[in-house]
């Protein structure tokens, strides 16, 4: 019953996030799309990560909390700073949290696929 409890909330604050961004007519300047865009990676590698760490029930809020925004800066930084020095330090953001993000993805489809079996 916890478990329905904390993916209602969660379900809850996704719904909230989206209709604060689709409300809010705040745009950015195209010349940071690479920034944005690799922080939007590491925010989805910490979103997979709390999925993950939720099914596997070691789930901690301090530690997603910091890890959400802690990654976005940070590989936000790597690519401004790579910008600044003329080398893609950016590819280092992608390749690690993109890969992270479908290992992530995969570990929760054996899971659910687990869990689903164990079930029936």
């Amino acid at each position: 019953m916890e478990r329905v409890i904390r993916l209602f909330f969660a379900l809850i604050g996704i719904l909230i996030g989206a209709v604060i961004g689709f409300l809010i007519p705040y745009t950015y300047n195209t010349s940071y799309s690479l920034y944005v865009s690799v922080a939007i990676l590491a925010c989805l590698d910490s979103v997979f990560g709390g999925i993950r760490s939720n099914l596997e029930k070691s789930f901690n809020i301090k530690i997603f909390i910091s890890g959400f925004f802690g990654n976005a800066i940070l590989a936000a930084f790597l690519a401004y700073l790579g910008d600044r020095l003329g080398v893609p330090l950016y590819y280092a953001a992608i390749f690690t949290f993109g890969s992270r993000l479908f290992e992530n993805f995969a570990k929760i489809r054996r899971n659910l696929l687990s869990k689903r079996k164990e079930s029936n």
